[in-house]
């Protein structure tokens, strides 16, 4: 930045603007990001957690069920009203025919009390939130509301956004995040008058280079992935180039969202917070550049994989830690580093700090990995099994098999991780078996982490399943929602993100029925306040104890001796086969008296096959 533009960009202050229905226990990575960005190239510039205010007006219980629920698009639809008018949809509310039944049990009332409160919502809170919000924050002192929106933030966002531009005509309006990767974001600056510009794509480079535009009074064509209305069309400048040294980013300033958590009494005032700080430590998806998931519809355009390098996460963590004094970090990565495992988590343990991280992860780590994790600090971590079959999980390209999902659970449970994970169904290509043989394997499963969600795959923007749209899937359209939120004009083909359609090659509803209940009885093994069931093994030279504590109405101990407790030990570190067994053993018999033996230890339901391989269930009893 040269001298003499000093001045012209102190004249430009910013706010970067973050609205429901984004989750009110964390602060906004792209806000905190963005203005940390325009702060060092010399732009006065500050945040505005403006979910905050909303959810302590609603109350958090209920604003979190609300944000929780994205592919209804209820969070929208409240605030559709007040984004676009008379030109609004569903001026009847419609939408509570199609989705109150569904929203009635994570919102804990019954139907008629449910359209009740959100009618009340669209109708009362949300006009009175947007207008205490225009009267109390000092909009005049900006030139520039940057807002970033991901799943429910669009319609509150275009809402203030429109009351803003009444206000004060002058302020200029910019738009970003996910919900604004093409072909979404043109769409959007074409119909909303209130956006006056959107970037698409990565925004690091972009949006300095605009706001410095501005102050200078240069053309915007330049601006890469810039979107704006010219001459009665939508331009779009050079597609935005993906930022490929992470470490040159500032880190993210959260200073406002505590400051205002705090002041609204959604967090306590205290030097020591449990507030999970979201950490970039990556971008895109190394996974998906060789083998793109079939059904993720995640990174858009922006796949490319970088990372920063440990020494900057390491100086990260510790310059969040100290700054907001919470120990606890979310990463935002959709995918783990594999390099960390040789220089960033080795440090974290040298470094001796208590940390507590989540991270996406592959679910082929082995149990060397895991302990790694847990010993660095990693106390949770979203593995992607999506499925305990091997064959669906090749429909999805997960790149894993179901024993390799299996011992990860195994080994999360052992060292203490807690394991975030869905069971998705309705591939092209399943079979009938597929379905039967995971309800079967389930009961032997009770003692591990179950599935924190189940059901059939949503179609997504972006993913491959979407993209061969023309060879598997019939009648394609956008969720139902989206017409009742989004005026006519709006082409909803190019904006939604959650379309329905008929998969062809896909089972029937009725074939997952005995899978669905097996899921339902493993969950309800792990609710309430008993304690979880276990399958633990102890173990001295040729000798195995195993406890068997899945099913109080089973629960008893298994005794292993000599090479039958030898061969069992020899299955529990990873997936192996009988030849591999046989081999590790040095035994002199033939490999099918190992076969047959791992045969009676799976209809015991202590070893889990999958194919060839096999994967014992029981995991090391935990020492104190």
């Amino acid at each position: 930045m040269s001298d003499a533009s000093a001045p012209r960009r102190a004249e430009w202050p910013v706010v970067l603007v973050c609205m429901p229905f984004m989750d009110d226990r964390r602060p906004s990575l792209q806000a905190g990001l963005l203005s940390a960005l325009a702060t060092a190239h010399g732009f006065p510039a500050t945040t505005l957690h403006a979910n905050l205010d909303f959810a302590a007006g609603l109350g958090v219980d209920m604003y979190r069920a609300l944000a929780d629920d994205c592919g209804r698009l209820v969070g929208d639809w409240l605030f559709s009203l007040e984004a676009f008018g008379s030109a609004a949809p569903d001026p009847h509310s419609e939408f509570l025919d199609l989705y109150a039944e569904g929203l009635a049990p994570a919102l804990g009332s019954p139907v008629p009390q449910v359209c009740d409160r959100l009618l009340r919502i669209r109708r009362d809170d949300v006009p009175a939130y947007l207008d205490a919000l225009v009267e109390a924050y000092p909009w005049d002192r900006f030139r520039v509301a940057g807002f970033t929106s991901t799943f429910q933030q669009n319609a509150a966002s275009m809402a203030l956004a429109r009351r803003l531009k009444r206000r004060y005509p002058d302020l200029f309006t910019l738009f970003g995040g996910a919900n604004f990767d093409a072909p979404m974001g043109p769409e959007w600056v074409r119909t909303v008058e209130s956006i006056d510009a959107a970037v698409i794509g990565e925004a690091d480079v972009a949006f300095p280079m605009l706001l410095s535009a501005l102050a200078d009074g240069s053309h915007l064509d330049a601006v890469p992935g810039l979107a704006r209305r010219k001459a009665g069309n939508v331009v779009t400048g050079p597609p935005a180039q993906p930022v490929r040294s992470l470490d040159d980013l500032p880190m993210p300033d959260y200073d406002e969202y505590f400051q205002r958590a705090e002041n609204l009494r959604l967090q306590p005032r205290s030097v020591s917070r449990a507030v999970d700080i979201p950490l970039e430590t990556a971008r895109g998806c190394w996974w998906g550049m060789r083998h793109h998931c079939t059904f993720c519809g995640l990174n858009g355009e922006a796949m490319h994989f970088r990372s920063k390098s440990a020494g900057r996460v390491l100086e990260e963590f510790a310059h969040q830690a100290r700054r907001y004094g919470s120990f606890r970090f979310e990463a935002v990565d959709n995918i783990l580093d594999t390099h960390y495992f040789r220089t960033l988590f080795p440090a974290l343990v040298e470094s001796g700090a208590h940390y507590e991280i989540f991270y996406e992860v592959k679910a082929n780590l082995s149990r060397a990995q895991i302990k790694l994790l847990a010993d660095a600090g990693v106390s949770q971590i979203q593995p992607g099994i999506e499925s305990l079959n091997s064959h669906v999980l090749s429909l999805m390209r997960k790149g894993v098999t179901a024993a390799q999902n299996v011992n990860l659970l195994r080994w999360a449970r052992h060292y203490g991780m807690d394991v975030r994970w869905n069971l998705l169904w309705g591939f092209p290509g399943e079979s009938p078996k597929d379905s039967s043989e995971q309800a079967a394997a389930i009961r032997d499963l009770w003692h591990l982490t179950p599935p924190g969600d189940m059901g059939r795959l949503i179609m997504e923007r972006f993913s491959p399943l979407f993209s061969d749209q023309d060879k598997i899937l019939r009648d394609l359209h956008p969720a139902p929602g989206y017409a009742r939120v989004y005026p006519a004009d709006i082409d909803l083909d190019l904006v939604a993100y959650f379309f329905r359609c008929e998969i062809e090659g896909a089972l029937p509803d009725a074939d997952y029925r005995p899978l669905r209940e097996a899921v339902a009885d493993w969950r309800g093994a792990w609710q309430g306040d008993v304690e979880p069931p276990v399958l633990e093994y102890r173990q001295a030279p040729h000798y195995v104890q195993i406890h068997d504590g899945r099913r109080k109405e089973d629960e008893g101990t298994y005794v292993l001796e000599g090479p039958t407790a030898d061969l069992y030990l020899a299955c529990c570190d990873r997936p192996v086969t009988a030849t591999a067994v046989h081999e590790r053993l040095g035994l002199r018999g033939p490999v099918e008296r190992v076969q047959q033996a791992l045969d009676e230890f799976a209809q015991a339901g202590l070893v889990f096959r999958d194919g060839p391989r096999n994967v014992a269930l029981a995991v090391p009893v935990t020492r104190p």
